[in-house]
C-alpha cells in the first residue's frame, strides 16, 4: 500500500489563480475553477472536482468562496523594525540614524526581541506572506527569537544575524571573528531545521569593513545551502560613502563581488541606481534583486529601473522592506511597483499577471524554492484565500469582474490583510477569519 492510502487528504476547490510560467517571458495568468488534492502539505492532483473525489473518496472538502492564490513571498523585510513603520520625511541615512538604528539597539533586550518576533511573524502571515527572506537583529538572542517564532508558526523563512563593524553606532558593531563565531552557533541551531535556512547578512557595505566581508564569505562557503543578502545602490549619498570607503571597487556591487559574495544564493535589496556594468555582472552571476517600491517612495530613493534589470537578465522579486516600507501587504507593494513603472518613460507595463508573479514565483525562485509560489502538482500547498467581507467595495468589484484578470487587478489595487479569509502553510490553515 502506498503512503497516499493512509495519509489524510484534503480537496480544495475553487477559482485558482497563479503564474507558474513567467509572464515577463511569454507566460500568462493561469486561472481556472478546479480542485487540488493535498496530502502531507503537497499538491498531488489538480483537475476537476469530480475526478478528485473519485480518486480520493474519503477526502475532506474545503471550498474556496473567493480567489485562491499562492502564498506571497517577501524577499526583503527587517524584523526589528516592525514598530517604526511610518517614519516618513527623511532620506535613507537620516532615517537610519533617527528611526531604524535606535530601534535596532532595543533588540539587545531579550524580552523586547521576543515580543517583536511574535509581532513580525504574525504580521507577515496575517498579510498572506508564507515565505520570507528577513534581516535578523544585530544580537544573537534576538535573532534566535526570530527563528524560534518562525519555526513555531510554520513560516518558511531565511534569515540571519545582521553584522556591521564600522560607521554604525557602537552598540550595533561586532568584529569579524565574533561575527563568524556567532553565525556558526546560529547555523548549527537553525539552518535546515524545518522550513528555516540561514542567510549571511552584512547590513550594507557602508557598515562592513573588508575584513568583515571576508569573514562573511568564509561563513557562506563553510556550510552548504547558506544564503547571502545585503543592500546595494539604494541612495546616492550611501553610494558615495561606499565609494569613498572602497576606492578599489569599480562600483557598489563590486565590493561584494570582489569577496565572492555574488551568485545564485545571493539577493541584494533595492538596486535603484545601478550602472550597466553592475547589471551585467548581477545577471552573469545569477544574483537576484529585491525591488522594494513603497520603501523607495517613502525614503525618496528613486524609481526602480525594472526594464534595465530584465534586459540584463537580472532576477527581480518584491520586498516590503518593513520598516522603511509602509507595511507587510504585498498587494500594496505590487501596486506601488506598477506605479513606479507607470511614472518612467521606459517603464515596463505591468499587468496583474506580472504583479502576481513578482509577489510569488519570482521571489520563491530567487530564494531557491522551486516548489513554492504556484499551485501545481508537486508544489507545497502554501496558499491564501482572498474573500473580502460582505458589503465592502472589493467584494462588489470581484462579484462583477468581467474576467479573472480584472479580478486580480482589483485585488492588487484594493486588497488588504482584512480581505484574506484563510492562509495555508504546508497544507495547514494557520490563519483564518472565518471558521472552517
Amino acid at each position: 500500500m502506498t503512503h497516499e492510502a493512509f495519509a489524510p487528504v484534503t480537496i480544495v476547490h475553487g477559482l485558482i489563480l497563479d503564474t507558474p510560467e513567467d509572464p515577463f517571458h511569454g507566460g500568462e495568468l493561469r486561472a481556472e475553477e478546479c480542485a487540488l488534492a493535498v496530502i502531507d502539505g503537497v499538491i498531488t492532483f489538480r483537475g476537476s472536482l469530480a475526478e478528485a473525489q473519485k480518486r480520493y473518496p474519503a477526502a475532506t472538502l474545503a471550498t474556496v468562496s473567493g480567489l485562491l492564490l499562492p502564498g506571497l513571498v517577501d524577499t526583503h523585510v527587517h524584523y526589528p523594525q516592525v514598530r517604526i513603520i511610518g517614519g516618513l520625511g527623511m532620506p535613507l541615512l537620516e532615517w537610519l540614524d533617527h528611526c531604524a538604528l535606535p530601534e535596532e539597539a532595543r533588540m539587545a533586550d531579550p524580552a523586547h526581541a521576543q515580543a517583536v518576533a511574535s509581532e513580525f511573524v504574525n504580521g507577515l502571515i496575517g498579510a498572506g506572506t508564507t515565505t520570507a527572506l528577513a534581516f535578523g537583529a544585530h544580537y544573537v538572542p534576538a535573532t534566535d527569537a526570530l527563528f524560534r517564532a518562525a519555526h513555531h508558526s510554520g513560516l518558511r523563512m531565511t534569515a540571519g544575524l545582521v553584522v556591521a563593524d564600522q560607521v554604525l553606532r557602537e552598540d550595533l558593531r561586532t568584529t569579524p571573528e565574533r561575527a563568524a563565531r556567532e553565525a556558526a552557533g546560529l547555523i548549527e541551531a537553525w539552518h535546515g531545521k524545518g522550513k528555516l535556512r540561514y542567510a549571511v547578512t552584512p547590513r550594507f557595505a557602508l557598515s562592513a569593513s573588508a575584513d568583515l566581508l571576508d569573514s562573511c564569505r568564509e561563513t557562506l562557503n563553510g556550510t552548504p545551502d547558506l544564503f547571502f543578502t545585503s543592500h546595494v545602490n539604494e541612495n546616492p549619498a550611501e553610494m558615495a560613502a561606499v565609494a569613498e570607503l572602497f576606492p578599489d571597487a569599480s562600483n557598489y556591487s563590486d565590493v561584494y563581488d570582489r569577496r565572492g559574495l555574488l551568485g545564485r544564493q545571493s539577493l541584494l535589496a533595492h538596486n535603484v541606481h545601478p550602472t550597466d556594468a553592475e547589471l551585467a555582472r548581477l545577471g552573469e552571476t545569477g544574483t537576484a534583486v529585491a525591488h522594494c517600491p513603497s520603501s523607495n517612495s517613502s525614503l525618496g530613493s528613486g524609481l526602480f529601473p525594472l526594464r534595465r534589470h530584465l534586459e540584463a537578465g537580472v532576477r527581480v522579486s518584491l520586498g516590503s522592506d518593513v520598516g522603511a516600507g509602509t507595511g507587510f501587504n504585498h498587494f500594496k507593494e505590487g501596486l506601488q511597483a506598477y506605479f513606479h513603472q507607470q511614472l518612467q518613460p521606459d517603464g515596463v507595463p505591468l499587468g496583474p499577471a506580472h504583479l502576481l508573479h513578482l509577489a510569488t514565483v519570482s521571489g520563491a525562485r530567487a530564494l531557491g524554492h522551486d516548489d513554492v509560489g504556484h499551485l501545481s502538482v508537486g508544489a507545497v500547498f502554501d496558499a491564501i484565500e482572498v474573500n473580502p467581507p460582505p458589503g465592502t467595495p472589493l467584494e462588489a468589484i470581484l462579484k462583477n469582474a468581467p474576467s479573472a484578470d480584472r479580478a486580480l487587478a482589483a485585488v492588487f489595487a484594493n486588497g488588504t490583510s482584512a480581505d484574506l479569509d484563510r492562509v495555508w502553510m504546508g497544507g495547514v490553515a494557520t490563519h483564518t477569519r472565518t471558521p472552517e
